[in-house]
Formats: structure tokens, C-alpha cells, sequence
């Protein structure tokens, strides 16, 4: 902390900006909070100016591919009005599963459950290896709650926050003209704190790097 990454990214942003090297709507900087992302901006109009910076795309992963897939989450079976499921609407579904598989939720708790399910996903584990994997009873009952979680969600039109990562890489990969027109668009990508992506985020990060390598 206090090592200057943000600072680092922001003047590179203003640079490219300042210098004529990119247009505005050519930079993606993500960052892991809304407040962080709010601060990144305002440094780096409070360089190059509202004029010139009007247009950048700047958020967390889970907002800016939430934004793609309200695009071109049709492409995957999504209407653009899907749900994003919050931990309490996972721990509903999950809860409502339980009672209908005939699982005691008092001697494994739904919100065990979710954790388990979200730890997964962001392992980028399905739901098959899961269950080959499982070792103690809380994964066993969360092994077996995953595929019918999953299709809960799909059947409802809603994502949880988990997916809003999973999904935009499902997106790329069954469909490489969206994937194109992302990384054509977004040819300067800045993320700070990287070293604390998860598995799926990396992903995301490299798939939209791959044409042009610019990633900061």
C-alpha cells in the first residue's frame, strides 16, 4: 500500500490521453470497488480535463462485464434484462432447494452452501469436478445443490455476481466476432490491484489482451 500503482495507472492513463495516443472510449481501467473507481476518474480528469477524458470506461470487473453482457448477453441466451442475484437471493434459491431435495438447513446452513457454490465458481470448478472433490459433508450437500442452483438462476433469467465474470468469458469464447469488437474498442486496459484477481478475472483480462497486449 501507498507505492503509487493507482497513482502509476492514472498518470498513464492521462498520457495516453493528453498525448493523442488513445481516444477515450479506447481505455478500460478496472479497479475491485465502486469508490475506487470513482477516485481513479476524478485523477484522472483532474488531469487531462473533463473534455478530454469524456468517454473512458472505468469500473469494477463485475460492473463493466455487467455492462457487456445487458449488450450481447443474448448471444448466450440472456434477455438484456436479466437479474443480478445479490448473496441473500442466492441464499433463497438455495434455501428454497434444500427444503425441496430434503436437506436439513439447520445442519448445513444455506449461507454455507452459497460460500461453498461461489468458491467454486471462482475456481472456475464445475459442477461435475466438484462432486468428484467433495471431502466433508458441507461440500458433499453443496456438490450436489450446484448444477440444480445453476439452472435455478438460468431459469429465472438471473446471473449472480459470481457469473458476471464466468458468463462474459462463456460470451467470448462461444462467440469470437463480440470478443473482437471488445478488444478493438478497449485497446488500453488498466487494472489496478491485479495481483488480487481471482482465476476468472485474469481470464478476462488476458482474453480481452490477446490481439493487442496492451495490459497494464
Amino acid at each position: 500500500p501507498g507505492s503509487g500503482k493507482t497513482r502509476t495507472l492514472t498518470h498513464r492513463i492521462a498520457y495516453l490521453l493528453a498525448s493523442g495516443k488513445a481516444r477515450p472510449w479506447e481505455i478500460l481501467a478496472i479497479t475491485f470497488t465502486n469508490k475506487a473507481a470513482k477516485e481513479m476518474r476524478e485523477r484522472v480528469l483532474g488531469l487531462v480535463g473533463e473534455d478530454v477524458g469524456r468517454g473512458m470506461a472505468i469500473g469494477t470487473f463485475h460492473s463493466m462485464f455487467a455492462r457487456v453482457l445487458r449488450v450481447d448477453g443474448d448471444r448466450i441466451g440472456y434477455s438484456s434484462d436479466f437479474t443480478i442475484y445479490d448473496s441473500d437471493d442466492s441464499q433463497r434459491v438455495i434455501r428454497d432447494l434444500m427444503n425441496r431435495f430434503g436437506i436439513d438447513t439447520q445442519q448445513t446452513r444455506p449461507r454455507a452452501v452459497q460460500h461453498l457454490i461461489s468458491g467454486a465458481k471462482n475456481r472456475m470448478v464445475d459442477p461435475g469436478e466438484f462432486q468428484r472433490v467433495a471431502a466433508s459433508p458441507a461440500q458433499e450437500r453443496a456438490a450436489e445443490l450446484y448444477q440444480p442452483y445453476l439452472d435455478e438462476l438460468r431459469r429465472a433469467n438471473a446471473m449472480d455476481f459470481d457469473d458476471l465474470l464466468l458468463k462474459p468469458l462463456q460470451l467470448f469464447d462461444n462467440n469470437p466476432d463480440v470478443l473482437e469488437k471488445y478488444q478493438n474498442r478497449w485497446k488500453y486496459i488498466h487494472i489496478d490491484e491485479y495481483q488480487d484477481t481471482n482465476k476468472a478475472q485474469y481470464l478476462l483480462a488476458c482474453t480481452l489482451a490477446r490481439k493487442l497486449g496492451n495490459l497494464c
